[in-house]
């Protein structure tokens, strides 16, 4: 039988759904593996679940993850939203959000995995994340949607916050039409929304965040208001002030660019958290994506990013643009289909259409339906495809000997055509099938050589109106 890839993006199986994902490199026993800590959208009707789970991985393959299971439990008979977990000494530290983030708490455990037990209340906010410094001091930041940011250090008990350190809106809060500006708070057109998360990079002082634009930003397909981005600004303080940095991550998918360098987004994008990492010398930025029809089964993402530091002292995260060996800009990452498959996804394996970053032409409003069946061979499908779609994989690795079929696997559909194109949507076509309504498995023969690290599109065509097919899964001989 076949073997379906595994820990792509989602990196996780398709059936798990854990946004807002922390990630921290922990040792235990000797062992290096970075841990996830994040919501966990279990509710299916509205955010996030009543427990945590925790998944973690060698820092040598971030595609091999394994669950621990539950960490943490709520106590409060509440949903849990975004949690955040730090080490101080040999003992780590779970911000729990109860009551959905109106009341965090700080559980305890041994073990990077938990259980977290012990929780006590403490007067943080919304989105809770911590940062123990290298001289062992703590700091917390929250804040979030109607309410500004702030920033405190926390005294030894790593729950009371240390007397005369609370710093109110640091960053100045996004503008938004359920945020009416108070007096004594900054209100910005593009900042601060949720999902503070801070960092220390290259001796900087990094705060990780949601932001909100309010103004379009035509380069991303953006024209709108949007807050599905990652943003950062850095500091020599942990206390700021915090100078502009840039945006890491978009979950709006590919974005497609026209003669005048305008995009077109090719994925739902939805509410975004996460923060960077550096794994085994590499670092990485953790994020979220939707799936479904709204924001209630997210998961969890993952892509390689640069990080530099100007002669100026400017610090560069994302996709950096370099001019003659120095950092002079920096854009979001792309978002992918691989993931930490670098290199990108094997080929001749089983890929779920769930592992999808570009879906596109439909009039349908085709979209990944949610799976929660926990089996290894799951597939999520692409629904609701109309004629005219395309669905977008970035990227493959077909080696140095190119295949000679390609196999592919609808669920309910009309009669159709499938045309397998690379490098573009609008790219040469390398395979082409005909499916009759009875026909659900097909394999076609290539018409040309693909070799090496490419982009995959599938187009699908029909003269019928409407709905017309259920994309599962794929694969090439």
């Amino acid at each position: 039988m076949k073997e379906f890839i595994k820990g792509a993006n989602p990196y996780m199986p398709l059936w798990e759904h854990v946004p807002d994902g922390e990630p921290r490199v922990f040792e235990y026993n000797g062992e290096k593996r970075v841990y996830v800590y994040g919501s966990h959208d279990i509710e299916v009707t509205q955010y996030c679940g009543r427990n945590y789970v925790v998944w973690s991985a060698p820092v040598e393959d971030l595609t091999a993850w394994t669950c621990h299971g539950v960490a943490y439990e709520t106590h409060y008979d509440s949903v849990l939203y975004a949690p955040d977990v730090v080490q101080k000494g040999d003992t780590y530290y779970m911000y729990a959000a109860e009551h959905a983030g109106s009341l965090i708490v700080v559980a305890s455990s041994k073990t990077p995995w938990g259980p977290f037990e012990n929780p006590v209340e403490t007067k943080l906010g919304f989105d809770p994340g911590v940062l123990v410094d290298d001289d062992g001091r703590v700091y917390a930041y929250w804040g979030g949607c109607a309410a500004p940011c702030y920033i405190a250090e926390l005294e030894e008990d790593m729950a009371t916050i240390k007397e005369g350190t609370l710093v109110s809106n640091p960053l100045g809060h996004s503008t938004c039409p359920w945020n009416p500006v108070e007096d004594g708070h900054i209100s910005l057109i593009d900042g601060f929304f949720e999902a503070s998360s801070p960092r220390k990079v290259m001796g900087k002082y990094v705060y990780i965040y949601s932001k909100r634009y309010e103004k379009p930003i035509p380069e991303l397909g953006v024209y709108t208001p949007n807050n599905g981005f990652l943003s950062y600004r850095f500091s020599d303080s942990p206390f700021g002030p915090f100078h502009d940095g840039g945006d890491i991550s978009f979950n709006g998918g590919e974005i497609l660019k026209d003669a005048d360098g305008c995009g077109t987004m090719t994925y739902q994008w939805g509410n975004n958290h996460g923060s960077i990492m550096e794994i085994n010398g590499k670092w990485y930025v953790f994020y979220h994506r939707q799936t479904g029809v709204n924001e209630f089964s997210r998961q969890a993402m993952m892509e390689p990013i640069d990080v530099a530091m100007g002669r100026d002292g400017k610090l560069y995260i994302g996709s950096i643009q370099f001019l003659n060996g120095e950092p002079v800009a920096s854009v979001p990452v792309e978002m992918t289909s691989q993931g930490p498959h670098i290199n990108g996804l094997d080929a001749y394996k089983w890929i779920s259409a769930g592992y999808a970053c570009h879906i596109h032409g439909s009039s349908t409003r085709a979209y990944i339906k949610p799976g929660y069946e926990q089996r290894e061979d799951i597939s999520t499908p692409v629904v609701d495809l109309s004629s005219g779609t395309t669905v977008g994989f970035r990227y493959l690795q077909f080696g140095n000997n190119t295949p000679k079929q390609v196999q592919v696997v609808l669920g309910a559909h009309r009669k159709l055509q499938v045309n397998v194109r690379i490098d573009s949507y609008r790219g040469r076509i390398v395979a082409s099938m005909e499916f009759l309504e009875d026909e659900c498995e097909k394999v076609s023969a290539l018409t040309s050589a693909v070799i090496g690290k490419h982009a995959v599109y599938f187009e699908f065509l029909s003269e019928e109106i409407g709905v017309i097919a259920e994309f599962d899964r794929f694969c090439f001989l």
